[in-house]
């Protein structure tokens, strides 16, 4: 007999990993915790972006002569399959097999399951959870974090047509089969909401952020590197998070140029694979008012954020329909404003045209998308950026914190078991 409901959280990140999902789900799991189950976490080996300090902070324990590792979360029992950043695609592929075929082996080894609950993507991590779910008399939850293969295609690397209709076929069965599918806003949701037989399944848990770390700060309260970031009256844009293809750098640059002269500085923190032209294109047309710096610690960003005075998201026509920016919450909860460039009706339009605390910009065309963003940065006052950003601040705590949200996915599971 059950003594004590017990939930899997299946995602490949967590902590001590280092990014957005982690994050999420760390704080998913701790609601859990919080709720009374018993939680497990299966996850991989840090591989994203490993934080020393996170690493330090939870050490990895090895098992099974390396088969797999352990590590404690706040009190929360953590395993990690190996996993790292193969250069070599047959190497990627072998690893993620391989994640997958030990996945399986222990989410069976566990007992007295519940529930099951994981995100997307890969796709595949759904028809594992199906599987040990069906084994384990267990209830599957699968969050829907980025549309697979939708994302894939229109991206352009995806062109075989049996690979597209098997992904196509796993996606609708993975919908299908879990007991509930929940998915992070109205225009995901009108995308898939098509795919399902029973359409009840499908609810919306948008994402959140941690408020008691991301916060408003004042000037005085800042401790940043004077020679990174140096205190002055420019107008000051930044960008911190991945540097790479997700986001349109083109109209980021033309801005520059065009404004070398006027009192604005922007800031690009972070690393990736774009970082590197970034840096090129600086150089090229001297542009010493773009600032491009390495990755900060997470603890960092609510002083990140309030030493800017606009955070900016341009994304990628390619990525726009499918993606939504976690750091847009944290940019609220800080109660700083944004100027976003993305097409009409995407998930970030969407979103933000409801909480009026971002200039948004939805025409496609990158010669008028830059005059927009230039006019807009000559004209607007710092004080109307306040007032968005107060505006953006009062949405968060309301609806989108991590205790009214996290407890969302709590409250659906325990409708289901």
């Amino acid at each position: 007999m059950r003594n004590q409901r017990k939930v899997l959280i299946h995602s490949i990140a967590f902590s001590p990993d280092g990014v957005s999902t982690a994050y999420l789900y760390n704080d998913i799991a701790l609601a859990f915790n919080q709720a009374g189950y018993e939680v497990i976490v299966l996850t991989t080996t840090p591989h994203y972006n490993v934080v020393k300090e996170n690493l330090a902070q939870q050490p990895l324990k090895r098992k099974a002569f390396g088969l797999y590792y352990t590590s404690i979360f706040n009190g929360v029992k953590v395993l990690h399959v190996p996993q790292k950043k193969f250069k070599s695609t047959a190497l990627r592929l072998l690893g993620f097999i391989y994640w997958h075929i030990v996945s399986l082996i222990l989410g069976l080894a566990q007992k007295n399951l519940s529930a099951i609950l994981s995100p997307s993507p890969p796709l595949t991590i759904g028809l594992i959870n199906l599987i040990i779910g069906k084994m384990k008399g267990a209830r599957v939850l699968y969050n829907v974090q980025e549309i697979y293969p939708d994302f894939l295609i229109e991206q352009g690397g995806l062109k075989s047509r049996f690979i597209i209709k098997l992904l196509k076929w796993l996606e609708r069965f993975v919908y299908n089969k879990s007991d509930a599918v929940t998915t992070i806003d109205e225009v995901f949701y009108n995308t898939i909401e098509g795919r399902f037989i029973d359409k009840s399944k499908l609810h919306i848990i948008p994402n959140f952020v941690d408020t008691s770390l991301y916060k408003p700060l004042s000037k005085a309260e800042l401790s940043l590197d004077i020679v990174d970031f140096k205190p002055n009256d420019n107008l000051k844009l930044m960008y911190a998070g991945n540097i790479g293809h997700a986001q349109d750098w083109e109209p980021l640059i033309k801005t520059a140029i065009l404004l070398k002269d006027d009192k604005v500085d922007f800031y690009i923190i972070g690393e990736g694979v774009m970082k590197s032209y970034l840096i090129d294109q600086v150089k090229l047309h001297n542009l010493s008012k773009v600032h491009i710096l390495p990755y900060q610690p997470r603890e960092l960003m609510p002083q990140l954020l309030a030493f800017a005075d606009l955070q900016f998201i341009f994304m990628s026509k390619e990525m726009e329909g499918h993606g939504f920016p976690s750091k847009v919450y944290t940019i609220m909860a800080c109660a700083k404003s944004l100027i976003v460039c993305s097409g009409e009706g995407t998930p970030i339009i969407n979103f933000l045209s409801k909480h009026k605390c971002a200039k948004l910009i939805t025409n496609q065309d990158s010669n008028i998308k830059t005059e927009i963003i230039v006019d807009y940065l000559k004209s607007v006052t710092k004080a109307e950026l306040e007032e968005m950003g107060n505006v953006g601040y009062e949405a968060v705590k309301t609806l989108y914190s991590k205790e009214v949200v996290a407890n969302q996915y709590v409250s659906l599971t325990n409708a289901l078991i």
